[in-house]
């Protein structure tokens, strides 16, 4: 090795015998190895096992159980369930908001009213609107860790202004037993094909549902190539991997195991508190193992139920039932949902709904981090892998059936913006942030969800329509100042100025 070479040289301008360099090189390696608590071996870490196997490799064993045992999870395990409603909530929410913005506002107005046609009848199961499939195509990146979107270009007959439509597929329509290196110097990997380059080329579906029941006459495991350009797939990318895994992974165990000890500790509390008493004997020789419980006819009765009194052979005396405490049980589940909070990315009090441990600045302080992990969510993949490239397909094809000049038009997105804990503070810093000149009025619109032009026209016509009828409101700086005083006609709100 290059590394042990150098250190010969090094240790043999003092040591020249071979020997003694070797073990002093030994000695070397051996510190700087245990220079990381990590990479040390003993008994300490005697049951780590850390493979070094490609994320690839990984997915393609573990991907489909994990996708299935957390679609279970979610199915049955409330906080489970929970935990991806409240992320898919923050990430897209009533949806995130396209608007034109070609600097040309006749063109702008255009393009939009052509979106909001075209994006009510954009779901090719004839559903959902955009914002819809957008809600959809989170939950399935959450929940099963993956989602893939088709294009699908419809005949000029079919009635829709942009021939386009879209088709949501779970990832479980894609073909991962297709995997090898092709003739052509590309290669499949988990049913995905690349080119030569590594450019993905084409996807490997399946025709239909590999899970299906249903009877159909086409082959339940057949799968066809389908251009790369007409797919999109949606997923969260921890390595490189081709792939994705759901978010809940880190605590699919921890969840299950909840679900276990919570079942276990309602079956001890129903069984303690099924019988009341036991009716023993006088001489405890005489009796039996257990009490024998017989109904009406004599028959025995192997179930208690609540509220029973058992009697033993020869009961003379009563013993009643008295149900454990469990002391700690409160604070355990706690800390088990602070940690399936952390697997989730989630703030404890969002997933469970507590808020007995926190007040204004806490909680304030906690949402600062899951907002910055929203954002990072929305622009770095929800936007540029999902939104965008629709955008782009639903351009290409209101150019191509002339209904655009340009088969590009820029675009922004507004994401929902989030509900303020203090909505007066947040106001009062949006106000500073526009007076400062750090903000733009947009900005600080865009950030309400709205659209910016949209609302100032709005703002212009319900003006336009109050100075119709000689209507003054208290909400209109235009005539009165924030402390209700009209203004003058210089604008200085009367004799106290404009305060």
């Amino acid at each position: 090795m290059a590394d042990a070479n150098w250190l010969d040289r090094a240790i043999g301008t003092v040591a020249p015998r071979a020997g003694l360099r070797r073990v002093l090189a030994r000695q070397s390696f051996a510190a700087l190895t245990r220079g990381y608590d990590g990479a040390a071996k003993g008994r300490r870490t005697d049951g780590w096992r850390a493979a070094g196997t490609s994320a690839d490799a990984e997915i393609a064993v573990a991907g489909g159980l994990l996708r299935d045992r957390m679609r279970d999870l979610v199915r049955n395990n409330p906080h489970a369930a929970k935990a991806v409603s409240v992320l898919v909530n923050n990430i897209v929410g009533a949806g995130i908001i396209p608007r034109a913005a070609t600097g040309d506002d006749r063109l702008d107005a255009e393009v939009n009213k052509l979106w909001e046609d075209w994006s009510t009848r954009c779901d090719a199961d004839g559903q959902l609107d955009f914002f819809g499939l957008q809600t959809l195509a989170c939950r399935q990146m959450i929940e099963a860790g993956e989602v893939l979107l088709r294009r699908r270009p419809r005949r000029p007959g079919d009635g829709l202004d942009v021939p386009l439509q879209v088709q949501l597929l779970e990832a479980d329509m894609l073909d991962a037993a297709r995997n090898g290196d092709l003739a052509d110097g590309g290669r499949i990997v988990q049913g995905i094909e690349f080119d030569t380059i590594g450019r993905r080329r084409a996807y490997w579906l399946h025709a239909q549902h590999p899970g299906n029941t249903v009877v159909s006459s086409r082959l339940r495991f057949d799968s066809l190539a389908v251009p790369a350009a007409d797919v999109l797939h949606l997923y969260e990318k921890q390595r490189a991997q081709v792939r994705g895994v759901p978010w809940g992974t880190p605590v699919m165990r921890a969840l299950r195991d909840l679900d276990d000890w919570t079942q276990a500790e309602l079956v001890r509390k129903k069984t303690e508190a099924c019988v009341v008493g036991i009716v023993l004997g006088a001489d405890e020789a005489e009796q039996g193992v257990a009490p024998s419980v017989v109904d009406a006819d004599g028959n025995r009765v192997e179930q208690f139920e609540p509220g029973l009194i058992a009697y033993a052979r020869g009961g003379k005396d009563i013993k009643f039932n008295q149900p454990a405490t469990t002391a700690g049980v409160a604070e355990w589940l706690r800390a088990q949902l602070h940690i399936i909070a952390a697997g989730f990315r989630l703030p404890y009090e969002l997933l469970t709904g507590d808020l007995s441990q926190v007040n204004y600045s806490s909680i304030r302080a906690g949402l600062v981090e899951f907002r910055r992990l929203i954002d990072a969510v929305q622009w770095q993949i929800f936007v540029p892998v999902f939104c965008q490239p629709v955008w782009d397909w639903f351009t290409a094809h209101a150019w191509a059936a002339g209904r655009l000049r340009s088969p590009t038009v820029p675009v922004q997105w507004s994401p929902p913006r989030f509900e303020a804990v203090d909505p007066l503070k947040d106001a009062m810093a949006d106000l500073l942030a526009m007076r400062s000149g750090t903000m733009t009025l947009a900005q600080a619109i865009a950030r309400q969800g709205h659209n910016p032009d949209a609302v100032l026209a709005e703002i212009a016509a319900m003006n336009a329509k109050l100075d119709a009828f000689g209507l003054i409101l208290d909400s209109d700086p235009r005539k009165v100042t924030k402390t209700g005083v009209m203004q003058t006609a210089d604008g200085s709100g009367g004799m106290f100025g404009n305060a």
